[in-house]
């Protein structure tokens, strides 16, 4: 597809415009690229920002860029230390909310979309999760339309007058990632595994240890998906014939997603595949279709668990890198349904560090009370029922030998024991 001339985007934005577009596979690299050449022609403009992929913004573009992100994911995280990215520590499920209300305002949409179908239809791509309320409300809708990007179901759909900007693009888009599942992440993947049924709705978090998880459930039957983000890992295991969505209470025979990330063979499976649909977080995450799963098991990561069951999934080392992002959302709803299970998976050290903690490093993103089932290499310790000296202890079983010892004496001179 020949691309289109470059365009003049100050004849679009205001300085002052707050601009949003997709996260990682669905960020519109072109737009972006001319958007970061033409800042100083454009004014100073702020970015809403998800998890980066593309690496195009630098701490340098601050010069004519104000940074803002509901988190510090991928290459997103290289902006925190120079101090140009601020970042908005809110539930993933409350960002339509704020957007709708005006407390986020969004002025300028740039996305990634499909080429069109027979009926002349544009589909988001890769993503729709927080996308589709903005859309709603912005001034200006840019786009570009890249040949590699599937067509997908659930909506909104767009036609060409929709567009203020429709470019063409050819630019590069993400190889597939490499996903490398080492002996750790085997053994936290066949521990996690071992609590998900025949019939179990799944939403899985990103990374090694939900592919770990995945890698070992192709022997399942009749397993559902309603999920924030699907990758290659969930697309082998739809066609192990593992997924058949057939059990589901909510969206029967359907996948369930937010955002697609992962390359071409995730991007072939996606392609006008009606069993699947991508829908906004409005819906992904709203607690009221979560609750009538039921059987739904939510397998999420952290940065680290304290010995009483508090998780910080935000900051490590004093660097924001990870959100508060939807994990609190689903693992409550997994908490709450018949049969759930709230799944926090994790390896046991970092760097020879623990991670599992006598006391927080960070934040708390999901508070004790919030009971959930925290797996490592080690084994599982499922916390729900327990009182607070009864999870010191099954806390440490699942700690690193190396550092069980110095969790326990942690816990008695902190009075846990």
């Amino acid at each position: 597809m020949p691309q289109s001339p470059d365009p003049d985007l100050s004849s679009f934005i205001r300085p002052g415009d707050m601009i949003m577009w997709g996260q990682s596979h669905a960020e519109p690299r072109r737009l972006i690229r001319h958007l970061v050449e033409q800042r100083h022609e454009v004014g100073r403009i702020r970015v809403f920002l998800g998890i980066g992929l593309s690496g195009q913004l630098q701490p340098e573009h601050a010069d004519a860029m104000d940074f803002l992100a509901y988190g510090g994911g991928g290459t997103t995280r290289k902006l925190a230390p120079s101090g140009a990215l601020d970042i908005l520590p809110v539930h993933y499920s409350r960002l339509p909310h704020l957007v709708r209300s005006g407390a986020l305002r969004v002025d300028v949409m740039m996305l990634q979309v499909s080429p069109p179908d027979d009926a002349g239809r544009y589909s988001l791509g890769m993503a729709r999760e927080y996308l589709t309320e903005p859309l709603k409300h912005a001034r200006v809708v840019l786009a570009e339309v890249h040949p590699d990007v599937p067509w997908t179901h659930g909506g909104p759909y767009l036609a060409k007058g929709d567009f203020d900007l429709l470019l063409a693009s050819d630019e590069d888009l993400p190889a597939d990632a490499e996903i490398k599942i080492d002996p750790v992440a085997d053994a936290i993947g066949r521990n996690a595994a071992s609590l998900i049924e025949d019939g179990a709705t799944l939403q899985t978090g990103i990374g090694t240890i939900p592919d770990a998880v995945m890698a070992q459930l192709s022997d399942r039957r009749d397993l559902g998906v309603h999920t924030g983000s699907i990758g290659d890992g969930m697309a082998r295991l739809h066609r192990s014939g593992a997924v058949t969505n057939a059990r589901k209470a909510v969206d029967k025979g359907l996948s369930i997603g937010g955002v697609l990330m992962g390359g071409a063979e995730l991007r072939a499976f996606a392609h006008q595949n009606p069993t699947l649909e991508l829908r906004g977080t409005e819906y992904t995450h709203d607690p009221m279709i979560l609750g009538q799963l039921g059987n739904f098991v939510a397998v999420n990561s952290a940065v680290e668990v304290d010995l009483t069951g508090q998780i910080n999934s935000e900051v490590a080392g004093g660097r924001y890198v990870g959100a508060v992002g939807g994990i609190i959302d689903f693992l409550r709803a997994a908490g709450s349904v018949e049969r759930g299970v709230p799944i926090v998976a994790l390896p046991s050290t970092a760097r020879d560090r623990s991670r599992i903690v006598a006391q927080l490093s960070g934040p708390v993103s999901v508070p004790r009370a919030d009971s959930c089932v925290i797996v490592t290499e080690h084994g599982i310790a499922d916390l729900r029922g327990l009182t607070l000296k009864q999870r010191v202890g099954t806390m440490i079983a699942v700690a690193h030998p190396d550092h069980r010892e110095p969790l326990e004496r942690a816990a008695k001179d902190g009075g846990m024991l």
